[in-house]
């Protein structure tokens, strides 16, 4: 299962797909999740909430409240893995090591260029840059009905709605 913020999930639905999984000999589920998910019901899972200054909140935590209602709601055991303790990078592959050289060129020609507050990018099979005002500007969002959804459905997974 994958839960994203674009597409608020059921967490009946969530239960159901892995009572389902479990009737029919699946010994685990995996249920991957987004910060920034969010149940039907809209309420938000914060690991700092918003100040009433206005002071904006920090969202976390989401992985380990699906979790705790998962097992709720089946009985089962649950464990959470949250991504960025794990995922520390490993050995770099030839395409990296040769995508970080053509990186640095390119950092090298926008500073002789006088290009400051850009940044580089792949963008195809090309080097390209690109103000990093335009890079950070706005959450990147999946298109809750386009290709990617569609191709994780096709495949199977459920997204809890």
């Amino acid at each position: 299962m994958i839960l994203i913020p674009e597409i608020p999930f059921d967490l009946g639905k969530i239960c159901d797909h892995i009572e389902k999984r479990k009737r029919t000999g699946s010994r685990f589920s995996i249920v991957v999740v987004a910060e920034g998910a969010s149940p039907a019901s809209g309420e938000k899972i914060y690991e700092k909430q918003p100040g009433a200054d206005g002071t904006p909140g920090r969202l976390g935590g989401i992985g380990k409240w699906v979790a705790d209602k998962i097992s709720l709601c089946t009985s089962l055991e649950t464990r959470v893995a949250v991504l960025g303790h794990l995922q520390r990078g490993g050995m770099p592959t030839t395409f990296d090591r040769i995508l970080a050289t053509r990186f640095g060129v390119e950092v090298v020609h926008l500073i002789a260029a006088g290009k400051f507050g850009h940044m580089v990018c792949l963008k195809g099979r090309r080097i390209e840059s690109v103000p990093i005002t335009a890079a950070i500007h706005g959450i990147k969002r999946v298109d809750p009905k386009g290709q990617f959804v569609r191709t994780a459905e096709a495949l199977g997974i459920e997204l809890g709605r």
